[in-house]
């Protein structure tokens, strides 16, 4: 039996980009777009404007958690349909990232709550998650925040990746998105857009056997993501055992 047209568009979700990255007027059409099909929009790590989080036209369901914890409140966190903790970016897994100081304007600045003009960095790791003990104590924290979201973990596809997987699985995580090299090369240096991280379909197809014999894929869902252009790519990341699609 084919899922309705209305069902599979909530599927889909667009990738993290946040706003400082991208203009305003580009992530608000991005979230007014999703919105409006059925499907969702994510803030990337820069926060959200406090004026749409309340507007069910401008708002982006799903709020990033990333390790530089930009524009996260309490407000946030329960405007949220579904929260996504950032572990690392696909073209730069484990690098971190900065925002120069000239990029920080006052607009940019009030949403992050920071000061315009001074560079922001955002660490390599999150400095309150050095296990998956760590990582579980989070996503508890999340849930009390806002028991009616998702919480997603996203990972990079890379060698092991399944491990991690599993390990989020048990930590009690709704979804784990492995994201594939080709994306989120938003202030990533060339040499690691070029050589850093692996294919989504290597480690959607990690992540998927671990799973399974571990006993745990019915716990929690997957999602891929990471330039999936067409409509080849979702069948064939569905075939790998996605079942939501960025």
């Amino acid at each position: 039996e084919v899922e309705p047209a209305s069902e599979i568009v909530k599927r889909f979700s667009t990738g993290a980009m946040s706003y400082g990255s991208i203009s305003i007027e580009a992530h608000q059409t991005l979230a007014i777009a999703m919105n409006r099909i059925g499907g969702e929009s994510n803030t990337g790590e820069g926060g959200e404007d406090p004026e749409r989080l309340y507007d069910p036209e401008r708002r982006s369901a799903i709020k990033q958690v990333a390790s530089g914890r930009f524009g996260v409140t309490s407000e946030y966190l329960v405007n949220a349909d579904d929260i996504q903790i950032k572990m690392a970016q696909e073209a730069k897994p484990g690098e971190g990232g900065q925002l120069p100081g000239s990029k920080v304007y006052p607009w940019v600045a009030k949403t992050r709550h920071s000061t315009p003009g001074v560079g922001l960095i955002s660490p390599p790791p999150h400095h309150d998650i050095y296990s998956i003990e760590d990582l579980k104590q989070l996503i508890h924290d999340l849930k009390c925040v806002n028991p009616r979201a998702r919480i997603h973990v996203k990972l990079v596809a890379e060698t092991g990746v399944g491990t991690v997987a599993a390990g989020v699985s048990k930590a009690k995580a709704d979804v784990v998105l492995i994201s594939g090299h080709d994306g989120g090369t938003g202030a990533a240096p060339l040499t690691s857009i070029k050589h850093a991280g692996g294919p989504w379909e290597l480690g959607l197809a990690e992540a998927q056997q671990t799973l399974l014999l571990n006993g745990l894929r019915d716990r929690i869902v997957v999602q891929c993501d990471g330039q999936l252009k067409t409509g080849r790519d979702v069948v064939v990341a569905a075939l790998l055992g996605a079942e939501e699609f960025g």
